[in-house]
């Protein structure tokens, strides 16, 4: 009745004062419990259906939050759907947010009706909100129907693009869901989650790896260019998300890394010894081979950045880090992790068990870890039974020479604890210290004896069992022992006590002849009252004494058989007739009975006292497998340390120029506007575009006035040498390895606020700006000469416009060469290769830098080569799996300078075997190509095993055509055709100008060298960034900075004759726009203006 009555006060009490001035009937005390229930219930569902149809927002946000209230309190509120459901669309956003907490709680419970309302949760995925987008992808993901997975997939993919890292977090919770709910999108959602991977949100890290961990545990390939990013934002993500980071990170250290435990901290490359080698050449080849272990950066990396993490005030996430230094940190370094755990003992009961189940584990193998800490193991008395018996289970392991005596002591006072379970594990303890250090064996087992006088039962019966154990290592001096064990068989009653009594008696029955035959005689008396084990163990009593001393025990032998031939166990039956038919001889009797006395009497080794923790460490610390001791549904196992380090390169993140050319290509827009330095360093940054203008020409004498003009003209370049250097500074420290869409955004308000700041110098400058600008107006009163002059020649006939490009031409291929090579080594080359001393530009007079400025012979340095703004992953098939014959093959276009030749395109094929045997001697054979077509092939594989697969690299020069290059791929036994066919925007290096050099390019361009078409552009592509992004994808262009919001600018050059490809994009009012191409290639140019066309019209 009690139970009932609080039920009634907390749901009839709750609604009075949560209503306010309402006249509402509420039952009073004095009414029965039952009834008070079931009416208040009703009626105030009743009212908040009524309050939920109100026409006041006020009266549906009270509702709704009673009911969240409810939800809180663990109350059953799924009879509201309908009502809740309704507000769905409710334009008042707190009442939206609380609405679809309520989904969330009950959506999979209600799933027909969620579906009505589903085309409303896809209105909300566009929501301004971003906890309304988070909430419906939540609610959306929580209704279980397979018919929705589309929808589901769409809306996941919608949200890995968001803005928010909130909803993008959401979005990788949604892909357990829909994983679950449909494995066959599997392939989907790992592109999804390669996606989010690359994201630099901390919020987002720890959900992204926990969809990774439940979808694709096993593509650590993903896992690759991200490592180093996770490493970093750990110490930053949530505390759950630090701990699937962490596990994750251990598995795919294991599989990474060499081991750091090698012996005396060396390598043993090769332990094997020749077969006509004397040991002396062994002793000296063993010298030379070894070699000190140095540790990869990336696993140093990984320990650094997981030790700020001990002190966390999350226990998971110390565990986390604890197991991680198990097991991937050196030996010497693993102890740094025990103080952390001992702090976690003052935690509650159930952190206390994981704990300390750990850290028994840890102590049988490395002792040292823990023994600074014995008495924070010490058993307290309000501990519960489980924390005992660890704390037990650790101190014993952790028993030597050293500290035995005072465990012993402790020990000592356990034995009394009125917790019986506790005190028998206690004597259990006892006994493995006697086995493990020989120095005490004598004194506990004087102490068990003296436990074998104890009032209870269940310490002396523990005690017995210890003792017969510890007997059989030295039964010899122990004769006393057996005796007076013998005696309490009158006083014990616990079967596994009297079972061993019999066992030492009849084991060692030659050392008491006399008392073995008495104990025998009083057992047949009680034999029918004994426990099956006692019953067994006074057969194999009674069989020892009928072999050894069967004057005086064969009768009683006999009795105890017959007695046995009719017991109610079949056990007991079975023994009786294989004991009778092995020591009591007849006609019957086979061979075995002469050997009767050796088989019961044969010397048994002593037992092994081992921890219960022993052969745990199989399963990874910290996870459910190793607190059960079984494996666990989804445990992952941790792999064996490889023995040859895979190749560390592929954790280098490829694409680290992206930054820099976007803020080059911007920067460069800006060259024509004075401005002074700003963050400047000192002569590096004039130095940094001087280089690379140098770079451009052959002749010394030209070099030298490049750098002469480079360095005069600091004042009035300084923006551009302001953003090369920041870009160069910024790339090299890694901060620039963004993706296209983050980078463009970054850079553009960059550009923006320099931009601003320049306006507002310019304004108040004093003068050394004058000076300035009117070194600008002079450089650009002889550059408009220049133009001008250009002009005049591309009016004169085509030919002498052709001769002239050629010209241009010449010196441009010179400064790719070196540029590629920059870019094949990426990280290792900087773009200042020799430091130059240059004079310092205050030296120099405006006149001069003008002078200077004129002498100009080359505007080669211009244009030049740039790393692709865009890397497409998407691979084409070359060789299908079953047409293989089990060899599978694709390939994708790097966009990156091949390193077999300046004119050839990089191909990268990869190799998989798909069959459950090596392919042997995969090469390259028989190539068809067209006239003028070259192939570089990769070298011939000796083998490649089973699953495996490999990547290699593949130079076509393609001679600016899409035409196929067809070929045989060839294994051992068999030759297969097959055919690499590129896209023309795949023939494209790109490469980086001003605007004013593109348009002078494009006037040299015209009439048959241009092809234009006007298409109807997608609403969603007319925004800057879109436009870009969708070009770049379709075509290797550089970006070219355009002075008009409505113009586009691209720009490159064709891998195979260097001929330029300038595309622009101008949108027109409404939603047309005109494509124009210019290039010396009219074919190429067509057929890139045919494939853009469907990527700009498209959404």
């Amino acid at each position: 009745m009690s139970a009932s009555s609080l039920g009634y006060n907390e749901q009839g009490g709750e609604a009075a004062p949560e209503q306010g001035q309402e006249a509402t009937p509420t039952t009073a005390p004095s009414v029965p419990a039952a009834f008070g229930l079931f009416s208040s219930d009703t009626k105030k569902n009743e009212d908040l259906k009524q309050m939920l149809e109100s026409n006041k927002d006020s009266a549906k946000l009270d509702a709704m939050k009673r009911i969240v209230g409810m939800i809180a309190k663990g109350k059953n509120a799924s009879e509201l759907f309908p009502a809740v459901v309704k507000n769905v669309a409710s334009k008042n956003i707190e009442i939206k947010k609380l609405v679809y907490v309520y989904l969330m709680r009950y959506a999979e419970e209600q799933q027909d009706l969620a579906l009505l309302s589903i085309s409303t949760f896809q209105r909300a995925l566009k929501d301004p909100n971003q906890l309304i987008r988070a909430s419906a992808l939540r609610v959306l993901s929580s209704i279980r129907v397979p018919i929705i997975v589309p929808i589901m997939m769409l809306a996941i993919k919608e949200a890995s693009a968001d803005l928010s890292p909130y909803v993008r977090k959401n979005a990788a919770h949604a892909i357990q869901k829909l994983y679950s709910l449909d494995p066959e999108q599997k392939e989907m959602l790992i592109e999804v989650i390669e996606k989010l991977l690359k994201d630099k949100s901390t919020l987002v890290a720890g959900s992204v790896v926990m969809a990774f961990e439940e979808v694709c545990p096993d593509r650590i390939d993903l896992i690759h260019k991200n490592y180093r990013k996770l490493c970093n934002l750990l110490v930053d993500v949530e505390e759950w998300g630090q701990v699937v980071i962490i596990h994750m990170l251990t598995r795919y250290a294991r599989t990474q890394f060499v081991s750091p435990w090698k012996e005396d901290g060396v390598l043993d490359e090769d332990n094997e010894k020749d077969f006509y080698e004397s040991d002396e050449e062994q002793k000296k080849k063993d010298q030379k081979v070894k070699k000190p272990y140095a540790m990869d950066p990336d696993h140093r990396l990984l320990i650094r950045n997981t030790k700020p993490l001990l002190q966390s005030r999350n226990a998971a996430v110390v565990m986390a880090v604890a197991q991680l230094y198990w097991h991937l940190a050196p030996k010497s370094e693993a102890g740094i992790v025990s103080k952390s755990l001992v702090r976690l003992l003052r935690s509650n009961r159930e952190v206390q068990y994981i704990v300390l189940q750990n850290i028994a584990t840890m102590s049988i193998q490395r002792k040292g870890m823990f023994e600074p800490y014995l008495k924070s193991f010490y058993v307290r008395s309000t501990d519960p039974t489980m924390i005992k018996t660890s704390k037990l289970e650790i101190l014993t392991n952790l028993a030597n020479e050293a500290n035995i005596s005072t465990l012993l002591r402790e020990f000592q006072t356990y034995v009394k604890s009125q917790d019986k379970q506790f005190a028998a594990a206690t004597i259990q303890a006892i006994g493995r210290c006697a086995t493990n250090i020989s120095e005490v064996t004598d004194t506990c087992l004087n102490g068990l004896v003296c436990l074998l006088s104890n009032r209870d039962e269940i310490v002396v019966a523990e005690s017995v069992v210890v003792i017969k154990k510890l007997l059989q290592t030295q039964p010899a001096h122990h004769g006393e022992i057996i005796k007076h064990m013998a005696k309490l068989l009158d006083t014990i009653t616990v079967p596994v006590a009297r079972a061993s009594i019999l066992w030492l008696t009849g084991e060692y029955c030659e050392r008491v002849p006399k008392i073995a035959p008495d104990v025998l005689r009083k057992m047949a008396k009680s034999f029918t009252n004994e426990d099956d084990l006692v019953k067994l163990q006074i057969l194999n009593l009674g069989a020892k004494l009928y072999l050894t001393n069967s004057k005086q025990t064969k009768l009683l032998t006999q009795y105890i058989l017959n007695l046995g031939k009719y017991d109610q166990s079949y056990d007991i039956r079975d023994r009786t007739r294989f004991i009778r038919q092995l020591i009591v001889p007849n006609e019957k009797s086979g061979a075995l009975s002469k050997y009767a006395k050796k088989i019961f009497l044969a010397q048994k080794p002593a037992p092994l006292l081992e921890s219960p923790f022993k052969d745990r460490d199989r399963f990874q610390l910290g996870t459910l497998s190793h607190t059960l001791n079984t494996k666990a549904i989804g445990y992952l196992e941790l792999s064996n340390w490889p023995e040859v380090a895979p190749d560390p390169s592929v954790r280098n993140v490829e694409v680290i120029e992206l930054g820099k050319e976007w803020s080059v290509a911007l920067g460069k827009a800006k060259k024509e506007k004075p401005t002074e330095k700003f963050y400047s360093d000192s002569g590096e940054e004039s130095a940094s575009t001087t280089d690379t203008e140098s770079e451009s020409t052959s002749e010394s004498e030209k070099e030298k006035n490049e750098k002469e003009e480079g360095s005069s003209m600091e004042n009035s370049e300084s923006s551009s040498s302001e953003e090369l250097s920041d870009s160069e500074s910024e790339s090299k420290e890694g901060t620039a390895k963004k993706k296209f869409k983050t980078t463009e955004e970054s850079d553009s308000d960059e550009t923006e606020k320099k931009t601003k700041l320049i306006s507002k110098k310019r304004k108040s400058s004093g003068s050394s700006d004058s000076e300035s600008i009117s070194t600008e107006e002079s450089s650009s009163d002889s550059e408009s000469e220049s133009d001008s002059e250009s002009d005049a020649e591309s009016r004169k006939p085509k030919n002498a416009a052709a001769s002239k490009r050629k010209e241009m031409v010449v010196p441009e291929k010179k400064a790719p060469t070196k540029q590629d090579v920059s870019l094949l080594d990426l990280d290792d080359f900087n773009p200042v290769s020799t430091p130059v001393a240059f004079p310092t530009p205050a030296i120099l007079s405006p006149s001069l830098v003008a002078d200077l400025e004129g002498l100009s012979l080359s505007r080669s340095s211009v244009i030049d080569v740039s790393s692709p703004m865009f890397v497409p992953m998407k691979t084409h098939e070359l060789l299908h799996r079953m047409s293989g014959k089990g060899l599978a093959a694709h390939y994708h276009f790097s966009r990156q300078p091949c390193i077999y030749g300046d004119q050839m395109v990089s191909v990268q094929v990869t190799l998989t075997n798909t069959m459950d045997q090596k392919l042997e001697n995969i090469h390259i054979g028989e190539r068809k190509l067209p006239a003028g077509m070259k192939m570089h092939v990769f070298n011939p594989i000796e083998f490649l095993e089973p699953e495996e697969s490999i990547t290699v690299s593949v130079g076509i020069d393609f001679c600016d055509s899409t035409q196929t290059a067809s070929f045989q791929l060839c294994t051992k036994e068999d030759h297969f055709s097959v055919n690499i066919r590129p896209p023309v925007g795949e023939l494209l290096l790109p490469v980086t100008m001003s605007e004013k050099d593109f348009k002078t390019e494009q006037g040299m361009l015209t009439g048959m060298n241009e092809t234009s078409a006007t298409i109807t552009v997608a609403p969603q592509n007319s925004t800057r960034l879109v436009l870009l992004e969708k070009v770049v994808k379709a075509a290797n262009l550089g970006v070219v900075p355009s002075g008009q919001d409505n113009i586009h600018r691209f720009a490159a050059k064709t891998v195979h004759s260097g001929s330029l490809m300038l595309v622009t994009v101008e949108l027109k009012e409404g939603s047309t726009a005109q494509l124009i191409i210019n290039t010396e290639k009219p074919v190429i140019g067509s057929v890139l203006l045919r494939e853009l066309k469907p990527v700009l019209s498209q959404g």
